[in-house]
């Protein structure tokens, strides 16, 4: 039976999740990258977090894991067209956090 919300946001907060699950949809909403350049573009997250987290995403259906078949293993991740409906609301938090730097004089290290 699927689960039951009493907000619209509450849904889009589950589906989307925390700050990982947010930063990977936003590196993979720029296009297709390999695991090791998802781990250098999110320097802050354990190899083991990576991992679950893109399990989660590819479980919800929201990216797609294709596996090259080469050795050593090559990995690549993609956003999947539900994944991609995304797009403008990832586009919109990033616009505002860079917006909330500027006021806030926070700076954002880029990798």
């Amino acid at each position: 039976m699927p689960k039951s919300y009493s907000c619209p946001v509450e849904l889009t907060v589950d589906v989307v999740g925390g700050r990982w699950r947010t930063v990977l949809l936003a590196h993979l909403k720029e296009g297709v990258h390999r695991y090791g350049e998802l781990r250098r573009l999110t320097p802050g997250i354990s190899e083991k977090m990576l991992s679950q987290r893109l399990r989660e995403l590819e479980a919800d259906g929201l990216i797609s894991r294709k596996d090259l078949g080469t050795v050593p293993p090559h990995v690549e991740y993609d956003l999947t067209d539900e994944g991609r409906s995304l797009t403008p609301v990832l586009q919109a938090l990033y616009d505002w956090g860079v917006a909330r730097a500027e006021r806030t004089g926070v700076s954002i290290d880029v990798p």
